[in-house]
């Protein structure tokens, strides 16, 4: 699955890890304020950017570079370390670049937060009946927005049609690793399943997955600092009363609750969604036989095949059941946890509009890319049990015991031959 793509799978990830780490660390205690003594810095009460010329700050400039640079060395070291490998212009060139482009959606986001202050404070402004607004003050800001969006859109667009690729690509090389191994895995129950059918959705579930988690790391780093300031705004919650960084501690607890709920209530699901494509391959392979055997398809066996796919299924209905409610009622509170906490902030009057729409954004940036889980953790159950059909495939490349299941299926198929080669003429 990743030595055919990935240089070094272990190692390549463990050190994009590490890296990111350094990275971000320098950058917080060496690079950022050697950026600010060498004079990449804003004046002192400059309002936020909300519009294009953000990209054009001196302290994004800065970063920018910096950046370009982590990522430049990161790709320049693998492609030294393995320059044989095929792939490595997909596998690690390709990677660095859907990694930048996913910083720049972090950036657009921070420009419509910065954006809608303003524009809701002039929408305040004008409900209130404050002289000297005028239907140009509105249209102003929408044709910011509307420059923004199309940059927005634009990126996006030419992203998906790289990330195709890449993901095609990704499959590319399963399948011709798979393929060439193909002796040693052809007996194994779907086989041809699994190299047609799992190797895409393998590859395309975890590039979503990476993406998704690369975002949040991203989104966590860049509106952390947004929070923690805009929490001056907010000096009393309910219950509590005055508690500093009062926006952030709350975003942390309210997360990490709904992660450990989750993964409790949902803790069964991989299990049984691994075993729900074993035993419906093992169905869809005997009615297959069936088709060309007249001794295959029986009716017993049918009957035990999808009595296995039924009982798979109800147990799956009863543990998606509860995983539901917890999963639910978890997001029905996520939708009123802020108003809760910011109702004596509210009746106080400390607050405008544009500050609320700022705090919403900012808070629900940095919670949601603290509930990562939460909100992945169906496709993550998709992908542990297409990775355990893989990984189970791959037993039989490395003369490894395949898992019970599948000798199970070999034993059944191989009686099958038997009775077929001792049935009379």
């Amino acid at each position: 699955m990743f030595h055919s793509f990935f240089p070094r799978p272990k190692l390549f990830f463990m050190s994009a890890a590490i890296w990111t780490v350094v990275t971000i660390l320098a950058w917080y205690f060496i690079f950022d304020g050697l950026g600010q003594s060498l004079g990449f810095t804003m004046p002192e009460g400059s309002p936020d950017r909300y519009d294009l010329t953000y990209f054009l700050m001196p302290t994004n400039i800065w970063f920018y570079s910096y950046f370009a640079i982590t990522l430049l060395l990161f790709g320049a070291a693998w492609s030294v370390l393995d320059k044989h490998n095929p792939w490595i212009g997909w596998s690690v060139w390709g990677s660095l670049l859907i990694i930048a482009v996913t910083y720049f959606g972090v950036q657009i986001s921070v420009i419509f937060n910065n954006w809608r202050r303003p524009f809701f404070d002039l929408m305040q402004d004008a409900l209130g009946g404050k002289p000297g607004i005028t239907e140009w003050n509105f249209y102003g800001l929408m044709v910011i927005f509307a420059q923004v969006a199309f940059l927005s859109m634009f990126v996006s667009i030419l992203t998906d049609f790289f990330t195709s690729h890449y993901i095609f690509r990704w499959r590319t090389a399963m399948n011709n690793f798979y393929m060439s191994k193909w002796e040693k895995l052809r007996h194994i129950e779907g086989a041809s399943q699994r190299v047609q059918e799992d190797t895409m959705r393998f590859s395309s579930t975890l590039e979503s997955l990476g993406i998704s988690l690369i975002t949040s790391v991203m989104t966590f780093v860049v509106f952390l600092p947004i929070l923690l300031g805009l929490s001056s705004y907010v000096t009393d919650i309910p219950f509590f009363g005055q508690v500093p960084y009062a926006l952030f501690w709350a975003a942390i607890f309210w997360s990490l609750f709904g992660t450990v709920l989750l993964a409790v209530a949902g803790i069964k699901l991989p299990g049984l969604n691994f075993r729900n494509q074993r035993v419906e391959a093992a169905y869809r392979k005997e009615l297959v036989y069936g088709e060309d055997h007249a001794d295959r398809a029986q009716p017993l066996t049918v009957m035990e095949l999808f009595g296995n796919v039924r009982k798979n299924y109800f147990r799956m209905y009863w543990h998606y059941l509860y995983f539901n409610v917890a999963r639910y009622a978890y997001l029905q509170a996520d939708a009123l946890f802020l108003i809760f906490l910011l109702v004596p902030t509210i009746v106080a009057a400390k607050i405008t509009l544009g500050i609320w729409q700022q705090i919403s954004t900012a808070f629900g940036q940095v919670s949601n890319s603290l509930q990562y889980l939460i909100s992945s953790w169906t496709t993550i159950i998709e992908l542990l049990s297409i990775h355990k059909r893989l990984k189970a495939f791959e037993a039989a490349i490395d003369d490894k015991p395949l898992p019970e299941i599948d000798r199970h299926y070999l034993e059944r198929e191989a009686e099958g031959g038997e009775m077929a080669a001792n049935k009379p003429t």
